[in-house]
């Protein structure tokens, strides 16, 4: 978990994805809809996405991805990050993250 916990730092908002991840595009879209700029690192792409995706299967993502961090702290997949929006909870959260001022 020591993997996942330095590449989520100090940034605001963060998604482990996979470049063929349709719920991870949508997921993505949607943050950045609202002047967010999320770091993403697309799993299947980077030398180390094969022990990340285990670290975030042991942290409780399943599926793996999209594994969104907004302040540092992991709120979910697909799923969740959908129900935040639907109940309008995801913007402030980007909000207090400092991942959008608006």
């Amino acid at each position: 978990m020591d993997t996942v916990t330095s590449m989520v730092g100090e940034k605001p908002v963060v998604i482990f994805s996979k470049s063929t991840c349709c719920l991870s595009h949508s997921v993505t879209s949607l943050i950045r809809s609202f002047g967010a700029n999320p770091i993403v690192y697309e799993l299947d792409k980077i030398t180390n996405g094969s022990q990340i995706e285990s670290e975030l299967l042991q942290m409780g993502c399943k599926p793996s991805v999209p594994a969104v961090f907004i302040g540092q702290q992991f709120r979910g997949g697909s799923k969740k990050i959908m129900s935040l929006h639907v109940r309008n909870q995801l913007v402030p959260m980007l909000k207090d993250a400092g991942a959008i001022w608006i």
